[in-house]
């Protein structure tokens, strides 16, 4: 029997850092631009190593030593490398913050190397199965033309669920064969649609999603059978129910549709920049100060490369 994974058990409470914590969050929100979530994250992580210093320990003589202990004491619960360095992250994140702010003079963290993470390459589906899956929802009943419509989505455009679940009505553009994107950190992308998308989204908003909102109003293009903003939960119940008719044994997710479009895309000949660019990188943002990409090129590249364009 295998113990649970415990964290390092705090010593005392930590509001004598709830300042600079806060600081941090609100510049990890309004300066950085970085997803609420994400920011928890980075704080969340911070506070638990926050939480095993010694009561006597100020933000201002936080020592090396201090952050060795720490991550030893990581390792020794045999945490993944990649957990690890996330949380040695967002500790260098926080004292490079605390530099720039003259809150303290030198960044204990900065001799601290990130372990080396081993990169697991992402699942894809074939372009068989995907039109497998997509296959399934071929009937005219409201609940097939939303699953066709969500599955074509995903595979024509990359999306993440949380932008998915989160397109409105007006963000997609029917005529242009283009959807508006927000997407991590607010930050807005044209992607664009090919005619198998198109169709799909369509019908399912001429027919499909009028049988779910009825007398109803709702800005999301997805809803579920009470005419509400279709939820994460419901999504996956959605894809998982699908991809049992199509007899995929695989696990399926929608993340891998979008390591599917990418991958396919690149396997086909797209360049690389056109593909970051229509999957909203975070990284992305740096290169858009240097080069812009034409929308027109954009939709040349994936009417060229797409399987389903």
């Amino acid at each position: 029997m295998f113990s649970k994974k415990k964290l390092p058990r705090p010593k005392q409470t930590i509001s004598r850092f709830n300042p600079y914590l806060n600081q941090f969050l609100n510049y990890l929100l309004a300066e950085r631009s970085i997803s609420k979530l994400s920011a928890e994250f980075y704080t969340n992580d911070t506070i638990q190593f926050l939480s095993t210093l010694a009561a006597s320990t100020s933000i201002k003589n936080i020592q090396e030593s201090d952050l060795v202990q720490y991550i030893t004491q990581l390792h020794s619960l045999r945490l993944a490398s990649a957990s690890i360095s996330r949380k040695i992250t967002s500790i260098k994140m926080f004292f490079r913050f605390l530099v720039a702010e003259n809150i303290i003079s030198n960044d204990p963290s900065e001799n601290i190397e990130m372990p080396k993470v081993s990169k697991k390459l992402p699942s894809v589906l074939s372009v068989q199965d995907i039109s497998q899956i997509i296959n399934q929802a071929n009937t005219r009943d409201a609940k097939d033309m939303r699953a066709k419509a969500i599955f074509e989505m995903l595979y024509a455009s990359g999306l993440r669920a949380s932008e998915l679940l989160s397109l409105q009505i007006d963000d997609v553009s029917f005529n242009d064969g283009f959807i508006r994107v927000l997407g991590k950190g607010d930050k807005e992308r044209i992607v664009p649609v090919g005619k198998p998308a198109l169709t799909a989204l369509r019908n399912y908003y001429n027919h499909g999603r009028r049988e779910f909102v009825k007398d109803r109003i709702s800005p999301y293009f997805f809803v579920n059978t009470h005419g509400k903003k279709l939820s994460r939960m419901g999504l996956h119940k959605i894809l998982k129910q699908y991809v049992k008719k199509a007899k995929i044994t695989k696990r399926v997710t929608p993340h891998i549709f979008r390591h599917s479009f990418a991958t396919h895309l690149l396997e086909g000949g797209a360049n690389l920049r056109a593909v970051q660019e229509m999957l909203g990188h975070a990284n992305i943002a740096t290169t858009q100060i240097y080069t812009h990409i034409d929308r027109e090129y954009l939709k040349e590249v994936y009417k060229t490369f797409h399987p389903r364009s």
